[in-house]
């Protein structure tokens, strides 16, 4: 459910998206009358319009996810907050110009800045963020997170960059579907590579413990 949630905004993105891309005329007279005046010259053309009413629409949904967890009282992680705040800074600004740039640039700049925060982390402070976040569900040799840390630490870097490449290199739309499947997809498989390191580190473990001496 928690995964629901958190993907929720990537989803209504991608959802009004498609929807505007085969509705243009109905997408640019809608986002017209709703955005006009928080665009610049005040008029959405066909071909804008679902960027950003997707956009709209996604900056909505994140403001949502805040405050519905503000008002149950629930902490707010910190990258939470940089998401919204990169989502109403870089998506007011595609929908402001008229420039779906903007808000392409958003997913590398997450990325990125999840990655500087587990590479810094552990030299400025000492702490590895990956053993603060995980640390009570296993228990790891130190060398061992630092590896996976600057495994998350290259994977972010390198998200970055393929998200780049993808939104410079092909459509508006297969960009969106790369946001959506493409990322999802990789973090999975990211995710299922890391488990299946672990689970050689804890057979190792075991192999030990039942090779020591009594």
């Amino acid at each position: 459910m928690k995964l629901l949630f958190d993907f929720l905004p990537i989803i209504l993105f991608f959802a009004v998206f498609k929807y505007a891309e085969v509705h243009k005329a109905w997408a640019a007279s809608f986002a017209t009358s709703q955005l006009g005046f928080l665009v610049s010259g005040g008029v959405v053309g066909p071909n804008e319009a679902p960027v950003l009413l997707a956009t709209g629409v996604v900056i909505v949904a994140s403001l949502t996810q805040v405050t519905w967890l503000r008002l149950r009282g629930r902490n707010v992680d910190t990258m939470l907050w940089v998401s919204l705040a990169l989502v109403v800074l870089l998506g007011g600004a595609t929908i402001y110009f008229h420039s779906e740039t903007f808000i392409k640039w958003k997913p590398s700049v997450l990325y990125w800045a999840m990655g500087l925060s587990f590479w810094l982390s552990p030299l400025l402070f000492g702490r590895n963020l990956l053993r603060a976040l995980m640390g009570a569900q296993m228990q790891l040799p130190a060398r061992v997170w630092h590896r996976l840390n600057f495994a998350w630490v290259a994977f972010f870097a390198a998200m970055g960059l393929l998200n780049l490449w993808v939104a410079y290199s092909f459509s508006t739309d297969t960009w969106v579907n790369f946001k959506l499947f493409g990322g999802i997809g990789l973090m999975l498989l990211f995710t299922l590579a890391q488990g299946l390191y672990l689970n050689r580190h804890f057979k190792g473990d075991a192999a030990d413990a039942v090779n020591a001496p009594a």
